[in-house]
């Protein structure tokens, strides 16, 4: 070893098993170590190097933001490869955000600056020039995403199979955001098709910070592998929180003095909360990224307080989102970024002051991956809530009049403050969609073949071991229908004229929805995108800034535009999502009975939820199930989560009743039931909950819709019993009922 009287030297009397791994370590390894002044390995880096240097297992690594995750996975494999170099790529690492790759490859760059080593990027944005280094001479890591993974495999098959020959581990970062997204699905085929084209089966190693259901976790990454999982259980140092819950009654569409005040002093409070901080106001919509800050900047502006006001969403050009970012990380000076979903991963972007998240947070998931950003140093976690509501919806019915979202904030605060709960996420069993996007780049790839070759291999994908010959039939004889395939002389399968139109799209590679937008350009830079063209001498915001339209190519989907001050109208449609789980709903009514003074909550948001507490209570939700709502409407408030919601009002349904299930924006609430008695409704309520129910008898609406890129050339046949099988809940329903 180079350096024996080094730090980690010094505490090996205490540590020997950090001394035991520091030593196994290669040499460039321990020297950056050494230069970089770590007083120990962390307990997760230890934790990896026992299982990678001492089995073949695959590794799970679930840890919180900055514990050294992502050092853990490198170290022992970068070790194991200058010990034993590949004879192709050796690390494959793959992130959902090139931002991302971007941040890992700064890091590693530092390094491996010593090891020759290299590290590629390989992405949309990345140089060919670089790619084509790599192709020549296949070696070290390689950093991509699913979409460019599976460009590759579909089009260039002999090029995957010379840079993966001897791929020996592979890396996906961010795994919980991979399991519950369609990406995910899609990573895992590929993954496997790498496998059947090498015929080797990497280690994989999967990093993430926000993990409810580790077996899950555990099942998932080992899928198509055959191995083991290790997932060692690492003590997490207990952190200092602080949070905060504040509530502003405002008026949206205010006209006269006192209730543009009331509006005025929410977006004066996010101003102050951010003020003189390094912060991320987190919101669930772009619309709502670009109004707050644009109204943040104003005041300072007016205030004459300087300071960076900055917005970070998928629809900013990747140059100014790259701009936020080194921002964030390099400024020492206070810097405030309103951002959606896309900073709430693993970013690395310095020591952050202070997380404000206006409105509730999609889950309890996202509450900790957006709260994990900060805290770094021994300093504690700090995020702090703000709603606003618009008082108007007190003269309303009491179920509008409760504030739903308020409520779940509160309950998702609670379950992990209490529980350190995270929802589990479940896998989709008849996967259609993905189904359908896999054999088409499987065709791209292979050419004619036969079905039977084809289903073969599909079918032998572990997503998809539970879709049946019969039903992967019935997929090929539809696609055949509508020309995205065809079936030539000698009975083989090859893209069809529709398909082919399909295939040759660059978005096809991706199976999430891209909508169609307008790009937004100063000149030849482009600020972004936006979905709505507006006229010639409109203003609108995007990227914390006012536009206003001085041409549009609508062939070319291009808005010219100059730059003007002051605050315009925003472009955007809220697409944001989510399934609520049950037991974020039954924490909501125990919040809701509970005579609780959270800590948390200022005395407005105490207030606001002592108002909601005594509207429950007078309209008997707490403890009554069937309410009566008008003379011929009763409503059910059985506190369900979403999937069970749905289930209930299709088996109502099914039986006769009519009925409308009412979420306030994602929460679930109730269901309303008209023309039917007390009596009714408790009888069948009592029979659901008593008697077993087949859930492949009943009643499918024909107006169900499922999300997905690619549904459109699915049968409807097969999505119903896609629908059925992964939304439909028929025990978790009688359980909570």
């Amino acid at each position: 070893m180079r350096y024996k009287t080094g730090i980690l030297s010094i505490k090996a009397k205490k540590k020997g098993k950090n001394m035991d791994n520091f030593s196994r370590l290669a040499p460039f390894i321990r020297d950056y170590i050494y230069k970089e002044h770590w007083e120990d390995l962390r307990e997760v880096q230890v934790a990896a190097c026992n299982v990678l240097f001492d089995t073949s297992d695959n590794l799970l690594l679930s840890s919180g933001t900055a514990s050294g995750k992502t050092e853990a996975a490198f170290l022992p494999i970068l070790t194991k490869l200058y010990e034993n170099p590949s004879k192709s790529v050796g690390i494959l690492y793959i992130s959902p955000l090139k931002a991302l790759i971007n941040d890992q490859f700064n890091r590693l760059y530092d390094l491996l600056s010593e090891s020759h080593i290299n590290v590629t990027k390989w992405h949309g944005d990345s140089s060919r020039t670089e790619k084509n280094k790599l192709l020549k001479n296949p070696n070290g890591i390689m950093q991509t995403t699913p979409e460019s993974l599976e460009a590759m495999i579909m089009n260039r098959k002999s090029e995957a199979i010379t840079l993966f020959s001897d791929l020996k581990y592979i890396i996906v970062d961010e795994v919980h955001y991979f399991m519950c997204e369609d990406r995910g699905a899609q990573l895992l085929c590929i993954l496997e098709r790498i496998q059947r084209l090498t015929n080797i089966i990497p280690i994989r190693i999967g990093l993430s910070a926000t993990l409810g259901d580790i077996e899950s976790a555990k099942n998932w990454l080992t899928t198509g592998t055959n191995r083991k999982c290790s997932a060692p259980i690492i003590n997490s140092e207990k952190r200092k929180l602080r949070l905060s819950l504040e509530h502003f009654y405002v008026k949206y569409d205010a006209k006269t003095a006192k209730e543009k005040e009331l509006m005025k002093a929410y977006y004066q409070y996010l101003y102050a909360i951010t003020f003189n901080k390094k912060s991320i106001v987190f919101s669930n919509s772009k619309a709502e990224v670009e109004e707050n800050i644009a109204h943040i900047k104003k005041i300072s502006e007016k205030n004459k307080t300087g300071g960076d006001y900055l917005v970070h969403h998928g629809n900013i050009s990747s140059g100014f989102r790259e701009y936020a970012e080194k921002k964030m990380k390099s400024s020492d000076a206070p810097v405030v970024t309103g951002a959606t979903v896309t900073l709430e991963l693993g970013i690395d972007l310095g020591q952050l002051s202070r997380i404000v998240q206006t409105g509730c947070p999609l889950s309890v998931s996202s509450f900790v991956q957006r709260l994990g950003r900060t805290g770094r140093r021994g300093d504690p976690s700090e995020m702090w809530f703000v709603f606003r509501e618009d008082n108007s919806k007190n003269n309303e019915e009491f179920f509008k009049a409760i504030n739903w979202n308020f409520l779940r904030c509160i309950a998702i605060i609670e379950l992990y403050l209490t529980e350190k709960w995270i929802e589990p996420i479940k896998k989709d069993k008849l996967p259609f969609g993905i189904l359908y996007h896999q054999t088409m780049s499987f065709l791209v790839s292979a050419g004619e073949i036969s079905p039977p070759a084809l289903a073969s291999y599909i079918l032998s994908l572990d997503l998809f071991k539970n879709v049946s010959q019969k039903d992967f039939r019935t997929l090929l004889r539809h696609l055949i229908t509508i020309n995205q395939i065809e079936q030539t002389e000698n009975n083989g399968i090859l893209i069809g004229e529709n398909g082919e139109r399909e295939v040759n799209r660059y978005e096809f590679y991706t199976v999430f929805e891209n909508p169609k937008e307008y790009s937004v350009k100063l000149g030849a830079e482009e600020i972004g995108t936006i979905q709505e063209a507006f006229p010639v001498g409109e203003s609108f915001a995007l990227a914390g800034r006012t536009w206003e339209t001085i041409s549009i190519d609508k062939s070319a989907m291009v808005i010219y535009v100059k730059e003007l001050p002051g605050i315009s109208k925003i472009s955007f449609v809220n697409s944001a999502s989510s399934n609520v789980h049950i037991k974020v709903v039954k924490k909501m009514l125990q919040c809701l009975i509970s005579d609780t003074n959270y800590k948390y909550l200022s005395n407005s948001a105490t207030i606001r939820l002592s108002e909601i507490r005594q509207m429950a209570k007078k309209s008997k939700i707490t403890t009554e199930v069937i309410i009566k709502i008008s003379e011929d409407t009763y409503g059910i408030f059985a506190f369900l989560g979403s999937h069970e919601l749905i289930t209930l009002s299709i088996i109502l349904s099914s039986f006769g009743f009519a009925n409308e299930p009412f979420f306030d924006r994602q929460t679930p609430v109730c269901l309303f039931i008209t023309e039917r008695s007390y009596s009714e409704i408790y009888e069948i309520l009592d029979y659901i909950k008593t008697h077993n129910l087949d859930k492949n008898a009943l009643l499918i609406p024909d107006t169900f819709e499922i999300e997905g890129k690619y549904n459109e050339f699915i049968p409807r046949e097969l999505l119903k019993k896609e629908f059925i099988e992964d939304f439909i809940d028929i025990d978790s329903l009688k359980n909570n009922l």
